[in-house]
């Protein structure tokens, strides 16, 4: 879950898909539209600019503006992995 503004507004979603050039969030249907302006902040890195290229129900896929840089992308998923390796231990 991260936590955004559309439409200058906060919202909260679901990153299900990170790149270079964009992402793809789900959230509470009617959430964006296509042309909204997005901004994010992702494990404390605050993603490019984007605008929302395509919305389908629930689902907006979002173009960045700029490039996210790989090594950002690369820190970002490490940091996931530790997050769910640390859920699983505390489940046990």
């Amino acid at each position: 879950m991260v936590k955004s503004r559309v439409r200058s507004r906060v919202v909260f979603v679901d990153l299900l898909d990170l790149s270079e050039g964009g992402c793809k969030l789900r959230g509470k249907p009617g959430f964006a539209e296509i042309g909204d302006r997005v901004t994010m902040k992702v494990g404390g890195v605050n993603a490019p600019l984007g605008s929302v290229a395509w919305v389908e129900g629930p689902v907006a896929g979002v173009a960045f503006e700029g490039a996210m840089h790989p090594a950002v992308i690369d820190f970002l998923c490490q940091q996931e992995r530790l997050n769910d390796i640390i859920t699983r231990r505390r489940a046990v």
